[in-house]
């Protein structure tokens, strides 16, 4: 039920980018307390972006959960940007996030809703 979409102006070759995908998989799951197995993370890389007026290294994340604790999205916010500060090189400083809750009724899967 957790996705975490990552867009950013960073080129990324395949190998690179099968491990920014395990990785993201593994903290989202880590950090929501949610079974990896219900996680899902989507990836644009390389598309013309700006931030603050510069071309430098930047992403745009966006994550969607059921349950998503407003509570904790500092921490989250915390996990994600490490994440994009390890596997990509991008600043925390260049990373926005949107937190995006959704009721278990507006969250389709399997033929059915949660």
């Amino acid at each position: 039920m957790p996705l975490l979409k990552i867009t950013t102006n960073q080129p990324i070759d395949q190998d690179r980018l099968d491990q920014l995908l395990k990785h993201a998989s593994e903290s989202v799951a880590a950090v929501l307390g949610k079974p990896e197995r219900y996680v899902m993370v989507s990836i644009e890389h390389n598309p013309q972006m700006l931030f603050a007026g510069s071309r430098d290294a930047l992403a745009y994340l966006e994550l969607k959960s059921i349950g998503l604790p407003d509570d904790q999205t500092r921490q989250i916010s915390n996990a994600l940007c490490q994440l994009m500060e390890r596997q990509l090189s991008i600043s925390p400083d260049r990373v926005y996030i949107e937190f995006s809750a959704a009721e278990r009724h507006q969250w389709g899967w399997n033929s059915s809703t949660f």
